[in-house]
């Protein structure tokens, strides 16, 4: 007899096929969920993630319906935490993150951009992990650091350093890479010079400094226009460089892939941002196994009883608050790239709340609940909500426009982290000290 699990992922991938679109995402939705938390084996669960997967991208090739990359995203999560052969995990994570996005960013170029914008946020929530999930260090000023690599590229990578600057500006595209490692090093040293006076406290003083030197960052960027315009105040930098892309595009043209003006720069920067996100997780491993790592932990549960065990608080906090800034800031060089515009609305205190609140969603000092909290605010924000505003606009035209739900974003995020504090304060994927915390509690 066929087991029911196979038998609804199969009908699924039929669905996906005939009827591609909302209703087989959501039939897609329930056999992820009989396949994650039914008593499966091994083999068998494996078999039916491999068929939801191919579901969900022929779902998202032939209708371009992005509730299909949640169920994607659903896959990789069931990955990360199920008990699976870990050759299957690898290879069908490279396949969805390689293969399935992909094909779908073909259909529909937003999927491009979701991908872009949930792996730039992936990899600061990760920076802001080592920071508040590691040492437990609340940083309320993070996207100070995002708005220092930002700019660091956007005014040498156009014409706007000829405003103080003799020589030829804009710098070419390809100077883009050596700003990555020229911004990991900005941004560490605007780490020390904020994290200096700021570390030396704790608890809510930390948090309530931090915040007011975040914010300090972004008030100078805009109102740096004048005397000397380094800048260009609230209009922005535009436009920014982006580097060429000739050799990549005879890759994939060697490879079999076709592309056009509206998908090369789509597909270079996703799949750059993946090798970022990949260097970062890497990076975060060592870390988190290293003696820094075991020293921010042990900062985080007593500093008291860190410092007399040889500890030096200081150092150690700023090195952690150094490693996160530069993560940050190597990000905020290729945000400026791929949007070619940079201005200070990107960089205020509620984007240093929304990382912070990927870093809690997903479980503070967790590596794979730092990636799934961006991924699932990032889908919520620029998806999810705005569908379902369009879809109410449409569907209820005499609602007036103080009830549209994208402009509500902020209260269904406040809802989301009550929620969590109340039913699940470990985080959706908790770190493994925290999780055994919770259970002897």
């Amino acid at each position: 007899m066929i087991p029911a699990s196979l038998l609804l992922s199969l009908a699924f991938l039929l669905l996906s096929w005939l009827l591609p679109g909302a209703l087989s995402a959501f039939v897609g939705f329930a056999a992820l969920a009989f396949a994650a938390f039914a008593r499966l084996p091994q083999g068998l669960r494996g078999l039916n993630l491999v068929l939801l997967t191919l579901g969900f991208t022929l779902g998202l090739k032939l209708s371009g319906n992005t509730l299909g990359l949640i169920g994607l995203v659903g896959i990789l999560v069931a990955l990360t935490t199920l008990r699976l052969p870990l050759g299957l995990r690898l290879l069908l994570g490279a396949a969805i993150l390689l293969l399935s996005v992909p094909l779908a960013g073909f259909a529909n170029t937003f999927v491009f951009e979701l991908g872009i914008q949930i792996g730039i946020y992936a990899a600061m929530a990760l920076g802001l992990n080592v920071v508040v999930g590691m040492a437990g260090l609340l940083d309320l000023g993070y996207a100070a650091f995002f708005a220092v690599g930002a700019y660091t590229w956007a005014i040498f990578g156009s014409e706007q350093a000829r405003n103080f600057l003799k020589g030829s500006f804009p710098l070419p595209g390809e100077y883009m890479y050596l700003f990555m490692g020229i911004a990991i090093v900005t941004t560490a040293i605007t780490g020390l010079v904020i994290g200096l006076p700021a570390l030396r406290l704790r608890g809510d003083y930390l948090a309530i400094v931090t915040l007011g030197l975040g914010e300090v960052v972004r008030i100078l960027a805009n109102n740096l226009d004048h005397p000397i315009n380094l800048t260009n105040g609230p209009q922005g930098i535009t436009p920014v460089q982006r580097p060429p892309i000739d050799w990549f595009r005879h890759l994939m043209a060697a490879l079999g892939v076709r592309l056009d003006q509206t998908t090369d720069y789509q597909l270079f920067f996703y799949l750059l941002v993946l090798l970022m996100i990949g260097l970062v997780i890497l990076v975060n491993v060592n870390l988190a196994n290293s003696r820094f790592g075991r020293a921010w932990v042990a900062i985080r549960e007593d500093e008291i009883a860190a410092q007399s065990m040889g500890i030096p608080l200081l150092p150690t906090k700023l090195l952690a608050f150094m490693t996160g800034a530069a993560f940050s800031g190597v990000m905020g060089v290729i945000f400026a790239a791929q949007r070619t515009f940079v201005s200070p609305e990107s960089f205020t205190l509620l984007a240093s709340i929304n990382i912070l609140a990927m870093v809690i969603l997903g479980g503070m000092g967790s590596i794979p609940g730092a990636i799934l909290g961006a991924a699932a605010l990032s889908i919520l924000n620029l998806d999810i909500l705005k569908t379902f505003s369009e879809f109410v606009r449409t569907s209820l035209p005499q609602i007036p426009n103080q009830v549209d739900p994208a402009k509500y974003e902020r209260l269904v995020l406040g809802i989301i982290l009550v929620l969590m504090m109340i039913y699940r304060p470990e985080g959706l994927i908790p770190e493994k000290r925290h999780r055994a915390e919770m259970e002897e509690a």
